[in-house]
């Protein structure tokens, strides 16, 4: 386009014959006329292959009507058997929480207990369940204060003694007024999740004995060696 603009210019801008030759004028007007035609003819063949054919490709909006499919459906459902990219899930365990349709007890194998799990858990925690749950596990979260229905407390006897696959289950497909958290955590945290409801309930039914006898001074402000002068860690040891 730009270079059709520069032909029209340099015709129009072409250097005037020699005053007094009239055959000069007339060969140059003619000139410029041709040129001018010429450059005009160029620009509209230039604008005419502008245009949008390539912004402007066919596609469909999401949900949109098709008449290609018998079903109307631009959108195609997918196959049955189709499995994501890193989402072959085989072991039933580990994304269900069940094994042969049962809830299990225990952490799966590949689930390993440490630190960097439990504080995973703690943080995925205050994240999707305390507003509801409360930080300490009993129900009693801020969104309960505010008028939504109270859960079950995670130290009801019930809950204590169910199985570690219960929790993830119902994080996954949700139970009563909760909904799932499927799209929100992931498996790996789910479990993370489970594991810290578990250190939760411990620590709300715990007794100084299941303190090692080297950390008790932490909980009441004795140094260990103060703790070890009265026996009190002779049994732990």
């Amino acid at each position: 386009m730009a270079h059709a603009l520069n032909i029209v210019r340099a015709a129009r801008g072409a250097a005037p014959p020699e005053v007094g030759c009239a055959s000069g004028r007339t060969r140059q007007g003619r000139t410029s006329r041709f040129a001018l035609m010429g450059g005009l003819l160029l620009a509209g063949g230039l604008l005419a292959g502008c245009r949008q054919d390539m912004h402007d490709a066919p596609r469909y909006e999401a949900l949109e009507e098709s008449d290609f499919f018998a079903d109307k459906r631009a959108m195609r459902p997918i196959p049955e058997g189709t499995v994501a990219r890193g989402n072959l899930r085989e072991d039933d365990v580990y994304y269900t929480g069940k094994r042969d349709g049962e809830i299990i007890q225990e952490l799966p194998a590949q689930v390993k207990v440490d630190k960097a799990l439990l504080d995973r858990g703690q943080q995925r925690f205050n994240i999707y369940c305390a507003p509801c749950h409360s930080p300490l596990g009993d129900g009693n979260g801020t969104v309960v204060q505010r008028g939504y229905k109270r859960p079950a407390s995670y130290h009801d006897p019930r809950l204590r003694n169910m199985g570690i696959g219960y929790f993830y289950d119902v994080i996954t497909n949700g139970f009563g007024q909760m909904p799932d958290y499927t799209a929100q955590v992931a498996p790996a945290d789910r479990w993370a999740i489970a594991a810290y409801i578990r250190v939760l309930q411990r620590s709300q039914a715990g007794t100084i004995e299941d303190v090692p006898a080297d950390h008790r001074g932490e909980l009441d402000g004795k140094a260990p060696a103060a703790e070890a002068s009265h026996g009190g860690g002779a049994a732990h040891d």
